[in-house]
């Protein structure tokens, strides 16, 4: 399980971007990319309604403390893709975390995205109470960490390493678990089975999500804005341009034995046409010396 943590400045970016996903150029491109976001609410708390409805209430708590300029909280949690939890149970953890991060008693929204293969949940909070006061941020990276892996043990959730610096020297030394860095590894995979061209290429990489960004190597940033160079998921941009010009290679072999093939048969039927032409001039002759 993997969980992140942020405070922001404006409700309304962060309350569009659970619901809608990444903003994007045109309203068609916007539709596409809330429909593949599929955004459920499976948890209200102080608050209801739909983005409009939460935006709006959860701006009218905020300026009770007008000096509170970050009162966004925006948490992540992402389970392995072996951990398959009901929804009672993915609802029980998100307020757990609550809890755990000191807002249970303040508004705050849970949403599920079903875009991804493995199961995950974001929370937007309101860090401002209903009494004016603050729900401190501190430490919120360690205390994510630490939440992680107290449910992992409760749930019998696949096990995560946390953070590199809240892990002990012998953690460190272990191997990582890393979701984003599986599912970006798979997704340049099926693209490059497909490719011909780097256009190809980025173009299938870009319509799950990413942005691909081409330079002396190659790096690809996915929606929550976190980025990863091509080889810190396994391909260097040496690699995936080797396995393009072995794909056109082998693609344009293919065309040619196509091409040799679809000669191969004409040919075939021209001598076949030709025979049939003897062998009926052969009968006409015949037919004429028997006369």
């Amino acid at each position: 399980m993997i969980g992140k943590v942020s405070s922001g400045k404006s409700f309304r970016g962060c309350i569009n971007y659970v619901f809608e996903g990444k903003l994007q150029k045109n309203t068609m491109r916007q539709l596409q990319e809330a429909a593949n976001k599929q955004a459920q609410v499976i948890c209200y708390n102080q608050c209801f309604g739909d983005k409009r409805e939460l935006i709006q209430q959860f701006n009218e708590v905020r300026y009770l403390n007008t000096k509170q300029n970050r009162p966004v909280l925006h948490a992540s949690l992402s389970f392995a893709h072996g951990d398959k939890l009901s929804n009672r149970d993915k609802v029980d953890i998100a307020q757990k975390l609550a809890k755990d991060l000191g807002f249970a008693a303040s508004q705050y929204v849970v949403i599920e995205h079903h875009d991804k293969k493995h199961q995950h949940l974001h929370v937007v909070a309101n860090r401002v109470g209903f009494e004016g006061k603050t729900v401190s941020d501190s430490n919120n990276y360690q205390r994510m960490a630490n939440f992680c892996r107290k449910m992992e043990n409760e749930y019998k959730l696949e096990k995560v390493l946390s953070p590199r610096k809240f892990q002990t020297p012998a953690q460190r030394q272990l191997p990582r678990q890393d979701i984003r860095k599986e599912d970006l590894k798979q997704v340049v995979k099926n693209a490059l089975k497909h490719s011909t061209s780097m256009k190809v290429f980025r173009g299938l990489v870009e319509q799950k999500g990413y942005a691909v960004e081409l330079g002396r190597g190659i790096a690809f940033t996915d929606a929550q804005q976190v980025r990863f160079k091509g080889s810190e998921v396994g391909y260097p941009m040496q690699q995936i341009e080797q396995q393009i010009q072995q794909n056109l290679r082998l693609k344009m072999q293919q065309q040619a034995q196509q091409k040799e093939q679809q000669q191969a048969l004409l040919l075939k039927q021209q001598r076949e046409l030709e025979r049939e032409l003897d062998q009926k001039n052969e009968h006409k002759h015949s037919q004429g010396m028997h006369l």
